[in-house]
């Protein structure tokens, strides 16, 4: 071994191997002292959320946003049922006002809270905010209820909107496979008729043919 292996074996063992031991070492600690945050996927405006920052019941009326407003989003933005929102669907009002509700009111509405939270805790929980019968918690929870109450009635009247397509569709489809019969039975009769008078006509005409005109020498005074 050359004494140039021998220095750079020494580095890695001595300098390389120790200072990357240093490095995962500290990235696990931070990993697990960092506090859980919370994501809320079809809320990316939210951000990433201290878990320990927000009461449960405030969590749970989040969880729920995030899927309805999901769900809502497939509705009401894949318009031409392609199964992907791009350029190619038509944007309506409903979908404007789910992308509104779920991108600027709740990331405010919670940020607003957490501001409150993190000047006193126990402010934002006990005292009432001034002229009004409700603390900031409970102020937080009525913005979210009323959006969470919102979005039930959009996937309620989807629902029904959807279940009249079906009926009309199955309505349309009797219909559609009714008719045929309808018709042939209408075209047998219209045959039948037609022959019945074929043969009127050809009885009348065996019956009643044209007589030649009298020839003279046949009249007899």
């Amino acid at each position: 071994m050359t004494q140039v292996t021998a220095m750079l074996v020494m580095f890695i063992l001595y300098g390389v191997l120790p200072a990357a031991g240093l490095y995962l070492g500290y990235r696990g600690i931070k990993k697990v002292t960092a506090p859980k945050m919370l994501e809320y996927e079809a809320m990316p405006q939210l951000g990433y959320i201290p878990e320990k920052s927000l009461p449960q019941d405030v969590k749970t009326a989040l969880a729920q946003i995030n899927q309805k407003g999901e769900k809502l989003r497939a509705i009401y933005g894949d318009t031409n049922n392609d199964g992907k929102m791009d350029d190619k669907d038509t944007v309506n009002e409903t979908y404007i006002m789910i992308q509104n509700l779920m991108d600027r009111h709740v990331p405010l509405a919670v940020a607003d809270y957490r501001r409150l939270h993190d000047l006193d805790g126990a402010l934002a929980e006990n005292t009432k905010i001034k002229h009004s019968d409700v603390t900031g918690k409970e102020a937080l929870l009525e913005v979210l209820e009323t959006i969470n109450m919102q979005f039930d009635d959009l996937l309620n009247a989807s629902y029904h909107q959807d279940g009249q397509k079906l009926l009309a569709t199955n309505r349309y489809l009797q219909k559609r496979f009714d008719n045929p019969k309808v018709e042939s039975a209408n075209a047998q009769q219209l045959d039948k008729l037609d022959s019945l008078e074929n043969k009127e006509t050809t009885v009348k005409v065996i019956e009643n043919p044209s007589s030649e005109s009298p020839k003279a020498e046949d009249i007899k005074l």
